[in-house]
């Protein structure tokens, strides 16, 4: 499938997800990771707008049920999808959680026309919430199958997938700042290193 590229001046922005994409963790909602996005789109589109439909909470089939239809109302030009942690601490089952996500992809990419850009899901398991307790193993695990998800699918859809597993899970251990005060979420710090990884898989769809 053949990449798209964002091409508008008067760009305009959706941020689909969980509490990551809400802003949890961050000590202000200019410091969470979608306005700094917001931020940086405007020094190249400087008409950019944002949308940002993130819920603490969330799940695939929340994004679906719940967001998808703001956002495919909004016809916005770029996406990102930010989901998975709850799906995992939840148990919801690896075949719903395929299926909401494909459904997202598929209604994204036939209903707007946008470039899309979805994260994987950081290891949990490096987090002070579950190194070291009984189910760090298990969890590990889910990060690792649930990954697999929107890996596969979103390069089946032509959606660029931006890697937040390799560095959360080199960079948390030795870097206890890059983790918020719930022991969990992000930080500002933790945060704005999601902006660095997050802008380059948006940079890669910018045309020049």
């Amino acid at each position: 499938m053949a990449q798209r590229q964002l091409t508008a001046s008067a760009l305009s922005y959706v941020a689909l997800g969980d509490s990551t994409v809400e802003g949890v963790g961050a000590m202000a909602p200019a410091r969470n990771y979608v306005s700094r996005l917001h931020e940086q789109l405007r020094g190249v589109f400087p008409g950019a707008t944002l949308l940002n439909l993130g819920d603490g909470g969330a799940t695939a089939s929340g994004v679906r049920l719940r967001q998808l239809p703001l956002a495919l109302e909004h016809r916005p030009q770029l996406v990102t999808l930010s989901v998975g942690p709850n799906d995992i601490t939840g148990r919801r089952s690896l075949a719903d959680d395929a299926r909401d996500v494909e459904a997202i992809l598929g209604a994204l990419g036939t209903g707007t026309g946008a470039v899309v850009v979805v994260s994987l899901i950081p290891d949990l398991g490096v987090t002070p919430r579950f190194r070291g307790t009984d189910v760090e193993a298990a969890i590990r695990d889910r990060v690792l199958g649930f990954n697999d998800v929107p890996g596969r699918q979103a390069r089946s859809h032509g959606a660029e997938v931006v890697d937040l597993y390799g560095p959360s899970r080199a960079e948390v251990p030795r870097r206890p700042e890059l983790i918020a005060a719930d022991r969990y979420h992000p930080s500002d710090a933790g945060y704005a290193h999601w902006v660095e990884l997050m802008w380059t898989g948006i940079q890669a769809r910018i045309r020049r």
